[in-house]
């Protein structure tokens, strides 16, 4: 283990002197899109490129980010190519635009309020348990840690979309949601090249099946929910299911079409699975490689851990910290892009009517003249008073304006009590001879995983009693055949 405290720079892609060219370029953003910056995108506020399909500009001015995102919106609009990586998830919040993006983004804010997420702790809280409970019975093993947490990801989602669970062919629904994960929103030349919608991807054929399977499985959920609510809503748990059947657009009164819920479960799902596995995942990493932080991180949580469920996220501020560094260091988002609708200027540079608009957190985070010392890890600039100096648009792990994710506090709060529960019951160090590197697909994730040996700390710590004097109720998972909240 490395003896580290300080000043300490995490494994990433040494940026390139000069640009790749075009067939390298092809190669570097099917394989690992992140090898492909150059040192220039991280000293620069704008980098402009002429591509096969238009100019391409880079921006990482936090103002002219603010301006395409929120000042000067009606101006940019999601590209061609954004649209057609995300295609599978069409109907929903993501991928809509215009009226029907903002109708739906008012029927759905509500379910994604402080207020709201608080009530999924719970559920959240017995998900983390139940990895405790497996790790517990293991002794000096070596694990893959981002199998496991990505396990743990899709069972919070389980507890708090599809409490009555997912129907009969349980393992067939989670092999085909892996096989959507892994597939959905990774970069194809074609997309790149703008080729034509008909021709195929080879890439996500291999997802189509799995695509049917998963649909098929949420319409039967979907229905069997509508039926239960006819016959008695008073018994039907009050998950993200439920509260989407039920949405309402408050200013006309429409309500979510069968189509709409069905994209955004899926949208909930692939987002919510992927960026919160992948951020507990780096962030136990880098705790492993700082004694420091891991040892203020469990102090924090051995403090605070017999509070009230529901506000534990809240209090264990040095462990927040560090996950917001790790999501600063490998953010979940990886891209935002845009067109521009009709020509303007960003940071002094003129942008032309078609230029495609990428902002890209990574880079973004990473930038020489937005953050000091940028490249090291040092979750001390996300505590006070250090965080109040921040630019809203200098970090965008969820991205931002309008647009920003619904779901960054369920995610932000799911990470939190995942990695305090984590730390506290568990000894995590790198795997002898496993070496770390970053890859992007649709979020930032260690290539090959992350091999850990495992050693438990101390017996696991039940939170059921703290749950229940909290005031939730209890909901049967018929899967599990646990208590979920």
């Amino acid at each position: 283990m490395l003896d580290i405290t300080s000043r300490w720079r995490p494994p990433a892609p040494v940026p390139h002197a000069e640009p790749l060219r075009l067939i390298a370029l092809l190669k570097t953003l099917r394989s690992n899109p992140l090898e492909a910056w150059t040192q220039a995108h991280f000293d620069e506020p704008i980098v402009k490129t002429s591509l096969a399909f238009g100019e391409v500009a880079v921006v990482s001015a936090p103002a002219a980010i603010r301006h395409v995102l929120v000042d000067n919106v009606s101006n940019y609009r999601k590209d061609n190519l954004q649209r057609r990586m995300l295609s599978s998830l069409s109907n929903g919040i993501l991928t809509a635009e215009g009226d029907e993006w903002a109708a739906q983004r008012r029927m759905f804010a509500p379910i994604f309020t402080s207020k709201t997420v608080k009530s999924f702790a719970p559920a959240m809280m017995e998900a983390v348990d139940a990895l405790c409970e497996r790790w517990n019975d293991s002794k000096d093993q070596v694990i893959d840690v981002s199998v496991e947490v990505t396990r743990l990801t899709l069972d919070v989602l389980e507890r708090t979309i599809f409490s009555d669970g997912l129907g009969p062919n349980v393992e067939e629904v989670r092999t085909a949601m892996r096989t959507f994960f892994d597939t959905v929103g990774r970069i194809d030349p074609f997309d790149v090249l703008g080729l034509p919608a008909f021709v195929p991807r080879i890439g996500r054929l291999s997802a189509r099946p799995a695509l049917r399977l998963l649909d098929n499985a949420i319409d039967n959920i979907i229905a069997t929910r509508h039926r239960r609510l006819a016959e008695d809503a008073a018994t039907v748990p009050r998950d993200i299911l439920t509260l989407l059947l039920e949405a309402q657009d408050p200013e006309t009164g429409r309500g979510v079409s069968e189509a709409e819920v069905r994209a955004n479960i899926l949208t909930f799902m692939s987002a919510g699975h992927e960026s919160t596995s992948n951020a507990i995942t780096w962030t136990l990493f880098l705790l492993s490689q700082s004694d420091e932080w891991r040892e203020r991180v469990i102090s924090e949580v051995e403090h605070e851990m017999h509070g009230p469920a529901d506000t534990l996220a809240k209090r264990l501020i040095q462990t927040r910290a560090v996950i917001d560094e790790a999501i600063r260091l490998y953010p979940p988002l990886a891209a935002i892009s845009r067109v521009a609708i009709g020509p303007d200027e960003l940071a002094g540079v003129r942008i032309k009517r078609g230029t495609i608009i990428v902002i890209a957190p990574y880079v973004l985070h990473r930038h020489q003249r937005v953050w000091k010392e940028a490249d090291f890890f040092d979750p001390n600039r996300f505590l006070s008073p250090a965080r109040e100096q921040i630019d809203r648009y200098a970090y965008l792990p969820f991205g931002g304006g309008p647009r920003g994710c619904l779901g960054s506090i369920f995610a932000l709060q799911e990470a939190t009590l995942a990695v305090a529960a984590i730390m506290k019951n568990f000894e995590l160090t790198l795997a002898a001879g496993h070496e770390v590197w970053p890859v992007h697909r649709i979020t930032l994730r260690p290539r090959g995983g992350l091999h850990m040996t495992m050693r438990k700390r101390s017996p696991v710590q039940s939170r059921k009693t703290t749950a229940t004097e909290a005031g939730y109720t209890m909901n049967k998972h018929p899967d599990e055949g646990q208590d979920v909240r």
